[in-house]
């Protein structure tokens, strides 16, 4: 079957399923492959559930002409988004990065949904699965479409950009993440520009925070650009005024100040709020409804979190990790006030050979602080040298077990670690 003949059936069924357990009467279920699951067996339960048609691979599941057979699931599904793509008429901004891209993305569609239909990723579906149903997700109603772009090997990005082919893009940050895939420092550096260099081969537009000398670097001079950062020369300038524990930020939209107390914890999160402020000032949503957006807007799914448990207060980041997000993370936490406060950190997995380093960095980094309770959790951290009154625990479930046994009480506590490690699983023992 083509591309074409599927888009067919596509436009008479225009919502797309992956999951046979979650498909919605009269959808498209894609039978995709794992490394431990094959889709095609769930073919028929799927149709069972109220799919409409089942798009396979293998000949054999095969029963009427309720089942579509394609020669690659996962390409067929790829290949169908980027045909989609070629047909809808609305701008596509594309957000990567290796720090903060999720809730910039998630700023960003706050903002311009102030003023525009906006349809963007949702969750992290930011790979080669969740691209394309991102954009299959974009109708002819949709004003703006905005697509996250994760990656952890060279190439990827470069690829998703072939599907989605944005307008526009948006790099929040470069730093140490992912280095076994990427290789290098380096190598991250140059998979992140892959969004610029498409857009410099397609006439785009890039948003950039002017501060950051290494994103300048790498957007090189052919780009049209529009600058975000601290610095008054940028098109959108703007600063934290507080931050015990939420941002508060003032900005200049234009001539006009506004001033923005938002629900992130950490000064950090400030880039990430001009870029959205910048965004929707190029795209002239008014300032007041901008300031609202982001205001209202609450982090979840263990993003700059603030929880109260009743005996704890907690500053939840633990959805991922990496050298700068840490470092990030435990300078904004030694800044806020309390009088008894804990470190709970979860190994960086993924940093191939620097990864000794950098935890013994990190651990290097809370030595210099008194009077702060650290837990250490992971291979990498139990391998570091640490001072006697770190914690630390060659496991996530030989920390569980100490928190169950000495209850903390108190206590402002900073969860911090790779998605890997799994360390919400401490919330609710604090």
């Amino acid at each position: 079957m083509t591309t074409k003949q599927l888009y067919d059936f596509f436009l008479k069924h225009p919502f797309v399923s992956t999951d046979n357990r979650k498909v919605v009467a009269g959808c498209l279920y894609f039978a995709l492959k794992g490394d431990r699951f094959d889709g095609n067996q769930f073919a028929a339960p799927a149709l069972e559930n109220g799919a409409a048609y089942a798009v396979v691979d293998d000949h054999a599941v095969v029963k009427n002409d309720h089942y579509l057979l394609v020669g690659n699931v996962l390409e067929a599904l790829q290949q169908l988004a980027a045909f989609h793509r070629q047909q809808l008429g609305c701008p596509v901004l594309a957000v990567t990065g290796t720090n903060g891209k999720t809730t910039t993305k998630e700023l960003i569609a706050a903002v311009l949904g102030a003023r525009y239909r906006v349809e963007y990723t949702r969750g992290n579906l930011n790979n080669h699965i969740g691209v394309p149903l991102t954009l299959l997700s974009m109708t002819a109603d949709t004003g703006i479409g905005i697509v996250e772009m994760g990656a952890n090997h060279p190439g990827e990005i470069a690829f998703l950009c072939s599907l989605a082919k944005p307008d526009y893009g948006l790099v929040t940050n470069m730093g140490k993440a992912h280095i076994e895939g990427f290789g290098s420092f380096e190598g991250v550096v140059r998979t992140k520009s892959e969004l610029y260099r498409f857009l410099e081969e397609s006439g785009g537009i890039v948003f950039v925070n002017g501060d950051n000398d290494l994103l300048l670097r790498s957007v090189g001079t052919k780009l049209q650009r529009v600058t975000y950062g601290t610095g008054e020369t940028n098109f959108l300038h703007g600063e934290a005024i507080g931050a015990l524990p939420f941002l508060k930020v003032k900005a200049a939209v234009g001539d006009l100040p506004v001033t923005i107390q938002t629900r992130l914890v950490g000064e950090y999160n400030l880039e990430n709020v001009l870029a959205a402020l910048s965004v929707g000032a190029y795209w002239n949503v008014d300032p007041d409804a901008m300031t609202a957006a982001i205001e209202a807007y609450t982090p979840s799914n263990n993003r700059s979190q603030f929880i109260s448990t009743g005996r704890n207060e907690i500053v939840m980041d633990a959805y991922n990790a990496n050298p700068g997000s840490m470092q990030a993370s435990i300078a904004n936490f030694l800044k806020l006030p309390h009088q008894q406060k804990a470190c709970i950190l979860g190994d960086m997995l993924e940093l191939g050979e620097v990864s000794a380093a950098e935890h013994q960095q990190i651990v290097d980094m809370l030595s210099e602080e008194g009077g702060i309770s650290v837990f250490l959790a992971g291979e990498h951290f139990y391998a570091t040298r640490s001072p006697e009154h770190f914690l630390k625990f060659p496991s996530i479930e030989m920390l569980l077990n100490h928190l169950r046994e000495r209850v903390l009480s108190g206590y402002l506590v900073l969860i911090k670690g790779s998605r890997g490690m799994q360390l919400e699983k401490a919330s609710p023992l604090l």
